[in-house]
């Protein structure tokens, strides 16, 4: 939820943010409710001042029979009060949670997914000198992923991964898990890139895989509500990805200064409705219902927010170079940056077997957006307690990730090339 500072005194940058990312709320409506809450808050206030004064005024002695009309009548008002406050506050909040949060000044306006920025390629497209297969032609070759009994189990858009696809994924896990546990390889990151923030690496988390609506609800992540999982016989959801459950652990609570940042590489398995996508992709492992993630999460001052985006981007790029996979890096435009984002860019492999590039990270910065309800904060060094911010970003879909890699270290027997990166967690076994 945004500062309601920004709506009460500058509403032109709430409006902009409205318009730029295409999100219809009566902003007008909004302000008048809010006004009438405050106005309502000082009566009751008020009211409730007198109710003690006349409390006080009659426990010494005998109460005076026109105090104690005044105090029949008063309470009779306040309960009135109350309840017109509380049905204002209803219409107020309901309105305000919809309000998206303000984009950064550098996110390219756009009122389309059309208009995202390409901001950077690397790597070769490799060329082969056989028929390029796609990674479920593979699969298939290899026996790797078994979706016709995993329809029988549970339906469309799951699927048995089996052998040294599997195999493939744990390698991809653990080498993550040491990269970013590895102060070094942050320190050259961060150097490379000239930001300033902690080489603090990332603490591993296996979280739990349901989360309540409260807290669901409170990061503005319970939307779309079409692509959650509800548990029907209890108030519990399957998390949609790692991050909502990781931002949720620390609700309420006050950081001190010196733990900052906070980060977390959390490792889930993750559910998704992928509702309105039937006909795309239902060939191998791109959209699934169940896939499993891994998800890097920061909490920290509003000073180094920014730069632990820009850190999470960078390391994204890095783990994409070190597996040699060509990428292209976009930054996303207004409208298709999400109502809890304040700035998003994806990373976007190359796939021969579909001779395009596609999604594989995502890096999110919220600003203190998500904090404000969650009451995350952070007590500064004077004593002060703010807002913390936060981040995610994708450290790989391992869905995603091993498509990259099938598809770009194809041979033509159908075998997989393991990236170099990868071996010392395969036994280093050179080819699957």
């Amino acid at each position: 939820m945004i500062d309601i500072k920004i709506l009460r005194t500058n509403p032109e940058i709430v409006r902009k943010a409205l318009h730029d990312k295409v999100v219809k709320v009566d902003l007008d409506l909004v302000m008048d409710l809010d006004k009438k809450r405050v106005s309502l808050q000082q009566e009751l206030d008020a009211m409730r001042a007198r109710r003690n004064e006349l409390s006080s005024l009659m426990g010494k002695g005998k109460p005076d029979p026109v105090l104690l009309d005044e105090a029949k009548s008063l309470k009779e008002s306040i309960q009135n009060a109350e309840k017109d406050f509380g049905d204002v506050e209803s219409q107020f909040f309901a309105l305000f949670k919809k309000i998206p949060n303000i984009p950064t000044p550098d996110t390219p306006v756009g009122l389309t997914e059309d208009e995202n920025v390409v901001v950077k390629q690397w790597g070769t497209i490799p060329e082969f000198d056989f028929p390029v297969r796609n990674h479920a032609q593979i699969a298939e070759i290899r026996w790797w992923i078994d979706k016709e009994r995993a329809a029988n189990v549970a339906g469309s858009r799951f699927a048995y991964l089996k052998g040294n696809l599997v195999l493939l994924q744990m390698a991809l896990v653990q080498w993550v898990m040491a990269t970013l546990g590895n102060e070094a390889v942050l320190q050259s990151i961060i150097k490379e890139h000239g930001l300033n923030v902690s080489a603090k690496p990332f603490t591993p988390v296996l979280p739990p895989l349901m989360i309540k609506t409260e807290p669901y609800d409170a990061m503005d992540r319970l939307e779309p509500i079409e692509d959650r999982y509800k548990i029907e016989w209890q108030d519990l959801w399957l998390q949609g990805s790692a991050e909502h459950v990781l931002w949720a652990m620390h609700a309420g609570e006050i950081f001190t200064e010196a733990d900052m940042p906070v980060r977390y590489l959390g490792y889930a398995t993750s559910f998704r409705g992928e509702a309105g996508t039937y006909g795309k992709d239902m060939e191998g492992i791109i959209r699934m219902h169940q896939f499993d993630k891994m998800e890097m999460e920061s909490f920290s001052t509003a000073e180094t927010a920014h730069d632990e985006h820009l850190l999470f981007s960078a390391i994204q790029e890095y783990l994409m170079q070190q597996l040699g996979l060509p990428y292209q890096k976009l930054q996303k435009c207004t409208f298709d940056i999400g109502k809890p984002n304040a700035k998003w860019s994806d990373i976007e492999a190359w796939l021969p077997g579909q001779g395009k590039y596609r999604e594989t990270h995502t890096a999110d910065y919220m600003g203190d957006y998500q904090s404000r309800r969650l009451q995350t904060r952070v007590r500064r060094s004077s004593g002060d307690v703010e807002l913390i911010h936060t981040n995610d970003a994708t450290a790989f879909a391992c869905g995603r990730a091993m498509v990259a890699i099938m598809e770009n270290y194809q041979n033509e027997d159908a075998s997989v090339t393991v990236p170099e990166v990868l071996r010392p967690f395969m036994g280093g076994r050179e080819v699957l």
